[in-house]
C-alpha cells in the first residue's frame, strides 16, 4: 500500500494531508487558497493520485506560509509514501500545452532535492494569487521528497493558462516516475543501489 499520512502543525499552519500513489485521481482539497485548491486538482487528476489536504492557515498576513507548507506536507507524504522506491521507474517526464501555453515536467526520484524552475510569468498574480508562490510550493515539496525537478514554461502569454500546464505536468511527469517497473520489481533503481 503506497499511501501516507501526514500532520504538519507550526505556528503559521496546520495541515493534514492524506495520499495514495495507486489512487484514481480524487482529491479533497481546503488550502484556504482557491487557485492552489484548483492546481492541486491538476496533480490529482492528472497524476491519477489520491490527496486529501486540510490546511488553517495564517492567510490573513498572505498565502505564502500556506502554499510553502502545503509542498512540505505533501512533499514529506509523497516521500513516506515511495518507501524505499524498489521497483518503481523513478524518472517522469511530461510536456503539456493549454491553448498558448506549453510547459515541460521533468522528474527524477534521485534522493536528491534540487528544483531547476524557469519560468516567466506574464503577469503577477492569477486573480488573488501571487505567481512567486508557485515557486515556493514546489521548493518545499523537492526539499522534502527528495527528487529532483525540472520545470520549464516554454511560451505561454495567459498566467492562469501558464501555471496550470506547469501543474498538470508535473502530475503526469509523477505519475510516470511513481509507476511500478514490471521489469524491474523489488529493484531499487539505482547502480549505487539506494536511492
Amino acid at each position: 500500500m503506497r499511501q501516507a499520512d501526514v500532520t504538519r502543525n507550526t505556528l503559521e499552519t496546520r495541515i493534514a494531508v492524506r495520499i495514495d500513489l495507486d489512487g484514481t485521481g480524487k482529491g479533497n482539497l481546503a488550502t484556504g487558497v482557491p487557485f492552489l485548491d484548483h492546481m492541486l486538482d491538476q496533480i490529482v487528476r492528472h497524476g491519477l493520485i489520491d490527496i486529501d489536504v486540510r490546511c488553517e492557515g495564517d492567510t490573513h498576513i498572505d498565502d505564502h506560509h500556506t502554499v510553502e507548507d502545503v509542498g512540505i506536507a505533501i512533499g514529506q507524504a509523497f516521500a513516506e509514501a515511495l518507501g524505499d522506491k524498489k521497483g518503481v521507474r523513478r524518472y517522469g517526464h511530461s510536456y503539456v500545452p493549454l491553448d498558448e501555453a506549453l510547459s515541460r515536467v521533468v522528474v527524477d526520484f534521485s534522493g536528491r532535492p534540487g528544483l531547476h524552475y524557469f519560468v516567466n510569468f506574464t503577469r503577477a498574480r492569477i486573480g488573488n494569487f501571487d505567481v512567486d508562490l508557485a515557486r515556493e510550493f514546489f521548493q518545499g515539496f523537492v526539499n522534502h521528497a527528495g527528487v529532483t525537478l525540472h520545470i520549464d514554461n516554454l511560451r505561454g502569454d495567459n498566467a492562469h493558462h501558464q501555471c496550470e500546464t506547469i501543474f498538470k505536468a508535473f502530475g503526469r511527469a509523477l505519475r510516470m516516475a511513481a509507476e511500478r517497473d514490471e521489469r524491474a520489481a523489488g529493484v531499487i533503481p539505482s547502480t549505487k543501489g539506494a536511492l
